[in-house]
């Protein structure tokens, strides 16, 4: 990870030329979102370990990820399915 907007900014522009020829699909989405994408940086460093994902499926499986792992052994598939979509009705609404 760089330590400055400007070097990830460098980091990032090395990456776009790098990948452009063989995903250039995938290189126009980064392209476009390179704003919220180096938004991180517009933090003081000591936030950054606290700095949470805003990405809502990410978050969505974090929770869903973190109960399950408790749970694992402890019942059956049909149990832990229906746990899941539970889980995952919950996390929607928040």
């Amino acid at each position: 990870m760089a330590e400055t907007k400007a070097q990830a900014s460098k980091a990032f522009d090395g990456f776009l030329r790098d990948f452009e020829a063989k995903y250039p699909k995938a290189v126009g989405v980064l392209a476009k979102d390179r704003e919220s994408l180096l938004a991180f940086y517009d933090f003081p460093a000591e936030h950054w370990i606290h700095i949470r994902t805003t990405n809502s499926i990410e978050s969505s499986f974090a929770t869903i990820r973190h109960r399950t792992t408790r749970t694992k052994n402890c019942v059956s598939r049909n149990t832990l399915l229906g746990l899941v979509f539970q889980l995952a009705l919950t996390a929607e609404k928040s």
